[in-house]
């Protein structure tokens, strides 16, 4: 009988299926897509309907031709994940191992000896459909991407040519940014004035209690208050509500980005990597997907763990519908594969990911919590006007026993329980206030929160929200940042023993955290394309296409003529664009006004390096002069008071002291602020102004900089750092250095985790056979074939030597001779 070849993406995922398949199987990885359209030209021939020309990565020349020679004499199997591009994976496989066409194809949702048994006995072959889904969604987007690319370098000149792309999603993306940047920037904050007052209950005790409504202004807030001097506050009513909350449902892709994004601060890549590690080690089930469907097998072990750790009163199975029309609810929710398993991965972060999914997935077949809400309404005697306060008390735990989903906004409905209260009861006043509060503009978004709001509008799918966000992040259409609040002042009018007092008070408001804000150039591009494009940057038109994959992946649609029904519009506006002289007219620069001192026109521009202010034209017979924006500063929000501003502070470079004999001096480039320091440059963050530095604030980062390893962050427990070295900037982590692509600099916290992980996969990917009892001897590919590690020393392997096969006595005799 001949050998079973599987072929699965992952090394990891190899291992593992290995082991549950027994030594009549080999299992390989292909380490992911073989093959892909050029990249250096569009590779779709759109004369010949959009045939399109794949090639082989140059990285997996040497693979397909490893598994061709195992292929050779073996029944291959299929074994690619079970969605639309793991489907097409198995496609470019068959084309570039040249099988048969019906090779057999089987699919799992997760790595367990039972599903991977299961799927042996019921193998497939390749679904076309699915294939064709996939190959229309990589042709349109390279369709788009390459023709409209080339019309932002022809019309927005004056940016950095190479940096910017257009794509059919990531500039929809970029539009649901900006959309709400403006809608920030045109929010009026209104200021209004609420009320609490706090009493006390039985002595020790405290009732806190609030307005039912805002005051307009301070007047009738302050009238308000002198109401309530010497006024008898008393309960006029009760009122007991029972109550109850249910579980969400177990977590889709989307809803796991989010979730790990409120409970453990990921990134979205970092849960993706995170959870792939979890799927691929037998934990979790598939971790792609839009379905809130558990199996009935599923059911039944999350309902014998509860009533094993909690009871049978804490049961309650549900089946849950998922919203998107384009589930597949024959496919599962992410769930952990053994329930009974509380505890699973190799690091800190696959265990915390895997205990969010495991309570998750386990609450969702709990009871409901049954709640008892108190309304207590007080009377004051000298006004018809009322307060409330309101009190929860939880009567069963039911599901939060184990698990509470987070939320986006601001949890201002955290009610305790009341204290013991009767009908008209006496409270004694400890205070009342009324503070100026004002209104909040909709919130910016997290990488989570544009996950959520891209699934609502019908964009994307589970396999594209990461690649989505990292692209508009890497083009620098948008910068995730945290940035300082602003101070304001406030006024409080307090009533306490009998006496009223007004005081001006100052708060801090606008504070950011980790949200993705549009960069000048983003908010540029993204106004081209909503002017000139504005169909294939509509959210509604950008939905419609994925419905339309969707019916193709279904079989109702034939992906050609799709192809054809977009294309045909789209290359025709393409043309009338490319032709129009001022399709970009208005959009890279801004006039302000008339300088009030020489009558120069004033204008806020766009330029190859960011945005700056110019005063003057090149017509002039002065040559115009011109100054770089403040971070944070925008040509569509700067006025001209602020433009002019930033011609009062001094040119760079410019010296701001001496230290040791040297001089510290600050400077631009384009790649941002500096300071220099000896032959030391060390970057200034963008939220620091080069004008108003100062020498002791410059100091502060020349002895940052002396610290060989700045801190990053804690991946897995343990610090991350940055530094300098001989051969360039790494990344230390856990004894180990992670050199630095110049490509990749700066470095912040999800950039060093993605470095690493990168770093670990290569690792991984050379290993072929590891010995248990000898770990000195390895098994590794190297740059130029198979090779044996014995210790420090390396050692050839003979031509014709199948590497994989080689035993631990092997490598010892080759390593002997």
């Amino acid at each position: 009988m001949s050998k079973n070849l599987v072929i699965v993406e992952s090394p990891a995922k190899a291992k593992t299926i290995e082991g549950y398949l027994g030594k009549d199987f080999v299992v390989r990885s292909s380490y992911g897509h073989i093959r892909d359209l050029p990249e250096s030209k569009i590779g779709v021939d759109v004369e010949k309907n959009f045939e399109p020309t794949y090639e082989v990565s140059s990285d997996k020349v040497k693979v397909i031709n490893e598994l061709k020679k195992l292929a050779k004499d073996a029944d291959v199997w299929l074994a690619t994940d079970d969605d639309r591009e793991g489907e097409a994976i198995s496609w470019h496989l068959k084309e570039a191992l040249g099988l048969a066409n019906d090779t057999k194809r089987i699919v799992f949702r997760e790595i367990t000896k039972k599903a991977i048994q299961t799927a042996i006995t019921m193998p497939r072959t390749i679904n076309y459909d699915l294939v064709d889904a996939q190959q229309a969604r990589r042709i349109l987007d390279r369709l788009v991407g390459f023709e409209l690319s080339p019309v932002l370098w022809n019309k927005i000149r004056s940016a950095d040519r190479k940096s910017l792309s257009a794509g059919r999603v990531q500039s929809v993306a970029v539009r649901v940014i900006v959309d709400r940047e403006r809608e920030i920037d045109a929010f009026n904050s209104k200021a209004t004035f609420k009320v609490v007052a706090q009493f006390f209950v039985e002595g020790n005790k405290v009732l806190n209690a609030e307005a039912s409504k805002n005051f307009e202004d301070e007047i009738s807030a302050n009238e308000f208050v002198q109401k309530c001097v010497g006024a008898d506050f008393s309960i006029k009513n009760l009122e007991v509500k029972p109550g109850k909350k249910s579980p969400t449902a177990p977590f889709t892709t989307s809803t796991l980005q989010q979730e790990a994004s409120r409970k453990l601060s990921f990134s979205v890549l970092q849960t993706m990597t995170v959870a792939q590690k979890l799927y691929e080690a037998g934990h979790i089930t598939y971790m792609r997907t839009d379905s809130t469907n558990l199996s009935g097998e599923a059911v039944e072990k999350a309902v014998a763990q509860i009533e094993a750790a909690y009871g049978t009163n804490y049961v309650k199975t549900r089946q849950y519908k998922t919203k998107s029309e384009s589930a597949q609810e024959a496919h599962e929710a992410i769930r952990p594969t053994d329930f009974s398993v509380q505890t699973a991965g190799s690091d800190r972060n696959e265990n915390r990911l895997y205990d969010l999914i495991w309570k998750r997935s386990i609450a969702s077949q709990m009871a409901d919590a049954e709640i008892e809400r108190t309304i207590a309404t007080i009377k004051i005697s000298s006004t018809p006007q009322e307060l409330v306060a309101t009190g929860e008390v939880i009567k069963f735990d039911g599901f939060l026993k184990v698990y509470m989903e987070s939320s986006d906004e601001d949890d201002e409905e955290n009610k305790g329980m009341l204290p013991p209260l009767k009908i008209n009861q006496l409270l004694p006043l400890n205070y009342l206030k009324a503070t100026e509060r004002y209104s909040k503009p909709a919130a910016r978004y997290t990488e989570a929160s544009l996950v959520k709001k891209l699934e609502e509008l019908g964009i994307g799918r589970p396999s594209t929200y990461a690649p989505t966000i990292s692209t508009i992040i890497k083009r620098q259409y948008v910068v995730k940042e945290d940035r300082d609040g602003k101070e304001r002042e406030v006024v409080e009018i307090m009533l306490q023993n009998n006496e009223v007092s007004r005081k001006v008070l100052k708060e801090n408001y606008g504070t950011e955290k980790s949200k993705l804000f549009p960069t000048q150039i983003g908010m540029i591009v993204n106004d081209f394309l909503v002017n000139n494009f504005d169909k294939v940057m509509n959210f509604a038109f950008t939905a419609s296409v994925e419905k339309e994959f969707d019916d193709i992946a279904n079989g109702k649609l034939e992906w050609k003529s799709m192809i054809q029904n977009f294309y045909g519009d789209f290359h025709k506006k393409i043309t009338e664009v490319n032709e129009d002289k001022n399709a970009a007219s208005g959009l890279t620069s801004k006039e302000l006004g008339i300088h009030p001192e020489n009558g120069k026109k004033v204008s806020a521009r766009i330029g190859k390096y960011g945005p700056y202010v110019q005063i003057g034209e090149s017509t002039d017979e002065d040559k115009p002069t011109f100054v770089s924006m403040k971070a944070n500063q925008m040509m569509d929000t700067i006025s001209l008071e602020e433009a002019l501003a930033l011609f009062e502070n001094p040119k760079l470079p410019r010296e701001v002291g001496i230290i040791d004999g040297k001089p510290i001096m600050i400077g631009a480039s384009k790649f941002g602020t500096y300071i220099k320091f000896g032959d030391k440059y060390i970057n200034l963050p963008k939220t620091e102004d080069p004008y108003t530095i100062t020498i002791e604030q410059a100091a502060e980062f020349i002895a940052a900089q002396a610290i060989s390893s700045p801190p990053l962050g804690e991946f897995e427990g343990k610090e991350m750092s940055l530094g300098k070295g001989k051969f360039g900037a790494y990344v230390k982590h856990d004894g180990k250095y992670y050199n630095i692509p110049k490509a990749q600099e700066p470095m912040d916290f999800d950039k060093a985790i993605a470095l690493i992980n990168a770093k670990r996969e290569t690792e991984s990917n050379k290993f072929i056979v590891e010995f248990a009892e000898n770990p000195m001897v390895k098994v590794l590919n190297g740059r130029y074939g198979p090779y044996i590690q014995i210790g420090k020393r390396n050692v050839k392997i003979p031509k014709g030597t199948e590497a994989s096969t080689l035993t631990l006595e092997d490598c010892i005799k080759l390593g002997e001779a």
